[in-house]
């Protein structure tokens, strides 16, 4: 779980970004954000990289929790 609460656009896809390059394929890897364009970022991010957007909630706090499993 990648903690961006607070964090802008483009930092929530950046550290999505340097996750995914340490995991493996079939992980899955949330992102737990504030920022509403990540609830766009993320799923772009995942179709131009060849991963699968998996889906998104709400957490407790008013965030977005944002998953993608690594292909």
């Amino acid at each position: 779980m990648i903690d961006a609460r607070g964090l802008i656009c483009p930092l929530p896809i950046i550290e999505l970004a340097r996750t995914a390059a340490d995991a493996a394929r079939g992980d899955t890897v949330t992102v737990e954000c504030t920022d509403l364009a990540a609830r766009y970022d993320v799923p772009a991010w995942a179709r131009l990289t060849g991963n699968e957007f998996v889906g998104e909630s709400e957490t407790d706090g008013g965030a977005i929790a944002l998953t993608v499993r690594l292909r």
